[in-house]
């Protein structure tokens, strides 16, 4: 199964939070499925950091470190990401997540997230 992980997971993937369920740190760690990160993450990461909003447990310069040891791929923003992106419906208008969305169905990618609003768009989520 190919895996995008929201911001939310990820972070409390690399913070080890008790808060993400085992089913999904199972996902995110079983070498059968390749997880991916969208660079939109890594930016909100960096300005939530940034207004002292967020904490990692690890220095923002080592999350790319902390990918290649999990094999998590970094994915960048594409033409077509944000073509999708101007195609979708404003259920959700937080644009870090809007872009995640529109990833997932261009990359054909399933979302691990808590949030349910990604519900609301034909998106496959996993948690």
């Amino acid at each position: 199964m190919d895996l995008l992980l929201d911001a939310h997971t990820f972070i409390w993937f690399i913070n080890g939070d008790g808060s993400l369920p085992d089913k999904v740190i199972a996902k995110i760690k079983n070498i059968e499925n390749q997880c991916f990160l969208s660079i939109a993450s890594i930016w909100e990461i960096a300005i939530k950091m940034k207004l002292n909003k967020l904490h990692l447990k690890s220095d923002f310069n080592n999350i790319t470190d902390f990918c290649i040891e999990n094999e998590i791929e970094i994915l960048p923003i594409d033409f077509e990401h944000i073509q999708q992106l101007n195609n979708l419906d404003f259920h959700h208008r937080y644009p870090f997540d809007r872009l995640i969305v529109a990833q997932s169905i261009v990359e054909k990618l399933t979302v691990l997230t808590k949030d349910e609003s990604f519900h609301l768009y034909k998106v496959k989520c996993f948690w």
